[in-house]
């Protein structure tokens, strides 16, 4: 007779709402062992018993042959003695504080589903809410863990007896599938108009809105993490009116279609683009625009490219696919999805906040009655397509990291207590840790009113609330006009310290290649408080992630911002000073257009700049991009951030491999990166009419050229190779490729990231690694 054993295996990780225990179910069973498995505070855990070869083949497989959506982080397997106990069964979850368990991403729908919605046999046919265990909403409905009905948004909906069955069912790939729903006993949804009066119910309510949006109407459409505004993608009157109506006349709008079939109509798909369009996270990639598409000249005015998602829920197929139907096959689907809120504040939530919020910026609502409990909007990818980029395994620069992807955490090279980084003002996000693990928050945006304060603050709350941490340790930026600064100081409830904001954008990449050696980092961003006072943002530092040590060895040439913030707005300010800088004034030397265009106020910028008043200097790599846009014509005042930075990127002419000086003045310390000649070539070609893409160009190439300067003298300086490359310039596609090209070739080994965006959304990972370090070292 065979020897019986019973082993106890604890596995730690993405295991809960993810199809796991009835994966576990289903191999016991087929092993012939008895036993249970049981979602708990430590993680799933499952006792096995029988023979001791079927156990032993249990304890081998499982973590081999995971279902799609499990990721382990961690997995014991522990000899106990037998019991004696008849068959193999799923236990309630157990209560308790603390876990060891992620909760899954959301996920777009799966094969399966779709065509379970296709057939007219099946009760789920055209219904907006069908899911499985192996797609469909996670984080978004997700109050706490562990991961059961009763803990999502979908406790209010008790399962029929047909969707029973399924969830009992260890056969049905709906087995305790938790958001599971069918039109008897799921959500519903319905169109209504600005008072609320409900104009239809049901699909009818996607295909009355289908037709609406064929008419050139605006809706307001409730998602996975929010609500999105929606027009037809090809109809310019209808997208010029959304862009009055959010105030937005310039930044590119988000376009979902159908199929990859249909996105390859309107940008250049590559494997890579493809992949991110139909994998599981489905985020909005950025393509190369096609010329001569059917989408409105509006929709991406001041880019080369077009930011196309597909589908990733139910309702986003049903929608489409009626509204192919009412476009006709004159032209593509495609649909405008942009962020569902009045410019500054995050996204809507519920039904009543949207009505309100969003009055005057939709003719009509497509509401539902399941909750969204986290706002999270879309991610947003760039991806490269070169053979460089996939050599340097970063094939893709990710500008947002939200849907999708959160909260999968990031894998640091040490463990310790848990930690908080509190993130900066634009772009904020919030990092938790949890032993050797980083939780990066969603995407929350810029903390410049009270409703994205409040995001901000419902955000960390939740995460706390669902990692079941309580940090020993609180790190926050150096500036202390931040809301997120201020948090820090005011909560009182953790100990606070503060890390420099450059300094926490080479953390943060240190963190993601889990790198514990001193780095060279090239931070290249907007403005962030450096040490000395003054704004920094074109830096060469020196970081030691283990002694938690760093030193400034090089910066852009500085230059003035006449009227601060202001002149963050208007470009053709941070022209005249570094014009002023290379003693060019309109009373004695050549008057630009632009500044006899501004008249009055070039003459006010003229006097500041003289008696030096309001006149905060940066190193702003970021600014050093403005002053060049503005100088060539390109862009004198903006209306989102980034925006001169991107009309210069869209110039270049990229024939052109000739780049401008930009000369190293390495007898000074700190070194100075010589970008005001830099800047003076760019003004000089543009007084003597040289084509924009030539100069634009030549600004990129020289740029690059500059920097590997720099990073190839302090390399020789401290015998350090590695190059850590961060800060928001970096999303800078020229920059992206050219620059670890150029230090590859200069012998250095360039660490890019790759997990995260390399704008101020990293910053709180980098200041949660810091910390982590900190406690690390202390203790």
């Amino acid at each position: 007779m065979a020897e019986v054993t019973r082993c106890r295996h604890v596995a730690a990780g993405q295991v809960q709402g993810v199809g796991f225990r009835p994966f576990v179910y289903r191999l016991a069973r087929e092993l012939g062992l008895t036993g249970w498995v049981q979602n708990t505070p430590e993680g799933v855990v499952i006792e096995a018993e029988g023979p001791a070869e079927a156990v032993s083949a249990f304890s081998r497989r499982l973590p081999a042959e995971l279902p799609p959506l499990a990721r382990l982080l961690a997995f014991s397997a522990t000899p106990v003695p037998p019991t004696g106990e008849a068959g193999f069964h799923i236990l309630a979850s157990a209560p308790g504080s603390g876990h060891d368990v992620l909760i899954s991403p959301d996920v777009a729908t799966c094969p399966d589903c779709l065509a379970d919605m296709a057939d007219p046999g099946n009760r789920r046919h055209r219904y907006p809410f069908t899911n499985c265990t192996n797609c469909g909403p996670r984080y978004t409905i997700t109050r706490r863990v562990p991961y059961d009905r009763e803990t999502t948004s979908m406790a209010c909906f008790p399962l029929c007896p047909d969707c029973a069955v399924e969830y009992a069912d260890p056969a049905d790939r709906r087995f305790h599938a938790q958001p599971n729903a069918c039109p008897i006993c799921g959500p519903s949804l319905w169109l209504a108009d600005g008072t609320g009066v409900v104009l239809a119910r049901g699909t009818a309510a996607v295909a009355a809105l289908a037709a609406r949006l064929a008419a050139g109407q605006i809706a307001a459409v409730k998602g996975l993490g929010g609500f999105h505004l929606v027009c037809d993608a090809g109809d310019n009157d209808a997208v010029a009116e959304l862009r009055r109506r959010k105030g937005r006349p310039s930044k590119a709008l988000a376009v979902m279609v159908p199929d990859l079939e249909t996105a390859a109509l309107l940008g250049e798909v590559g494997p890579t683009a493809a992949e991110l369009l139909g994998g599981t996270a489905r985020p909005i990639c950025l393509l190369p625009a096609r010329a001569g598409s059917a989408l409105a000249p509006s929709v991406a005015p001041d880019v080369a490219e077009i930011g196309v998602m597909l589908p990733y829920t139910p309702l986003h197929h049903i929608l489409l696919a009626d509204f192919a139907a009412a476009v006709g096959s004159d032209r593509p689907a495609a649909l405008v999805m942009t962020s569902g809120n009045a410019g500054g504040d995050p996204i809507c939530l519920g039904n009543r906040e949207a009505l309100a919020r969003l009055a005057p910026l939709a003719d009509v609502w497509l509401l539902h009655n399941r909750d969204i409990l986290i706002r999270t909007d879309d991610s947003v990818a760039r991806p490269l397509e070169t053979a460089e980029a996939e050599a340097a395994g970063a094939p893709t620069l990710f500008l947002r990291r939200a849907r999708g992807y959160v909260p999968t955490p990031i894998r640091l090279s040490h463990s310790g207590p848990e930690v908080v980084g509190l993130g900066p003002m634009l772009k904020a996000t919030v990092c938790l840790t949890k032993g050797d693990q980083a939780f990066v928050s969603q995407h929350i945006g810029d903390l410049e009113n009270l409703a994205a304060l409040r995001f901000y603050e419902e955000t960390l709350e939740h995460l706390l609330s669902v990692l079941g941490v309580t940090p020993k340790l609180c790190v926050a930026d150096l500036h202390p006009d931040y809301p997120s600064t201020a948090l820090a100081l005011e909560q009182g409830c953790w100990p606070v310290i503060r890390l420099q904001h450059h300094v926490a954008h080479i953390h943060a990449v240190l963190a993601e290649h889990r790198k514990d050696e001193p780095v060279l980092g090239l931070a290249l961003d907007g403005v962030g408080l450096g040490e000395d006072g003054t704004l920094w943002g074109g830096e060469c530092l020196l970081v030691d992630p283990t002694r938690l040590t760093h030193q400034r060895l090089g910066h852009f040439a500085p230059m003035a911002l006449p009227g601060g913030d202001a002149a963050v707005r208007q470009p053709w300010r941070i022209a005249q000073a570094c014009l002023y800088s290379l003693g060019e004034t309109a009373e004695d030397g050549p008057v630009r257009p632009w500044m006899t265009d501004h008249g009055s106020a070039s003459r006010l910028v003229g006097q500041m700049l003289a008696k030096n008043l309001n006149c905060p200097v940066t190193t702003s790599c970021g600014r050093l991009f403005d002053a060049v846009a503005a100088v060539t014509g390109l862009c004198l005042e903006t209306t989102y951030e980034g925006q001169a930075a991107i009309l210069l990127e869209r110039a270049q002419d990229l024939t052109v491999d000739q780049p401008y000086e930009c000369p190293l003045l390495a007898d000074q310390t700190p070194a100075v990166l010589d970008t005001r000649t830099l800047f003076a070539q760019a003004a000089a070609d543009a007084a003597q009419g040289v084509a924009t893409g030539r100069i634009a160009r030549r600004f990129h190439l020289g740029l690059v050229a500059g920097l590997t300067r720099l990073a190839t003298a302090m390399a020789r300086a401290t015998g350090i190779r590695a190059v850590a490359l961060g800060g928001g310039v970096m999303q800078n596609r020229t920059l992206a490729l050219r620059l670890p090209e150029a230090l590859r070739a200069a012998g250095m080994s360039p660490l890019v990231h790759r997990r995260m965006p390399a704008n101020d959304g990293c910053v709180s990972l980098g200041q949660a690694a810091f910390g982590l370090r900190q406690l690390a070292t202390n203790n």
